[in-house]
């Protein structure tokens, strides 16, 4: 059942990505529960009085993916990567929007083995973000295991999946990138 599933949503990218306008509408209840679970797992590291709710993020996610006009979506992990990278950019432009980085005080966000150890306030996503595209300049690909891992919520099997690589490597960079990332935001907070 679940392969079934899987191939559904897989064939319903496709004619996403051929233009078929009725496979966006369709494919939206078979993602939403997964984008739903993407969503509260972001929640789960945020204050409990955030202004954006998970709905909402799914909602003007979904909306960006799949409006995009050049996207080419190869598979479900591949648009659950991206969806994971859209909800990302929705959360930091939403904090940024909020001021949260010049209202609060940033504490050091923990960035854990599991992807989701601490809550983080709002200033703590900005400081994290910054850290991750200041790692993206040296390394892309471990910046992309932190985005999967931390924001997406995936396992290193799915992360090894959507990005095709083994899971050792997936590993090493989710560790050494964990390491990297924890020595910037001590720097930055010593600042």
């Amino acid at each position: 059942m679940e392969s079934q599933r899987v191939d559904q949503i897989t064939q319903g990218l496709l004619r996403l990505r051929e233009g078929d306008s009725s496979a966006a509408a369709e494919l939206f209840p078979m993602v939403y529960d997964e984008l739903r679970a993407l969503a509260a797992s972001y929640f789960r590291q945020e204050r409990s009085d955030h202004t954006l709710q998970p709905t909402a993020l799914v909602h003007e996610a979904y909306m960006k993916l799949v409006n995009q006009k050049r996207a080419q979506w190869k598979d479900r992990a591949h648009f659950f990567a991206v969806a994971a990278e859209a909800m990302r950019r929705l959360l930091i432009d939403h904090a940024r929007k909020h001021g949260a980085a010049r209202r609060q005080p940033r504490t050091l966000p923990r960035i854990g083995r599991d992807a989701t150890d601490t809550p983080m306030s709002e200033a703590d996503l900005v400081a994290l973000d910054d850290a991750i595209e200041r790692l993206r300049a040296l390394n892309e690909r471990q910046a992309h295991v932190v985005t999967l891992r931390f924001f997406g919520g995936m396992t290193v099997e799915e992360v090894a999946q959507v990005m095709n690589l083994s899971e050792n490597t997936i590993k090493g960079d989710w560790r050494v990138a964990r390491a990297w990332l924890q020595q910037a935001l001590e720097r930055e907070a010593d600042h």
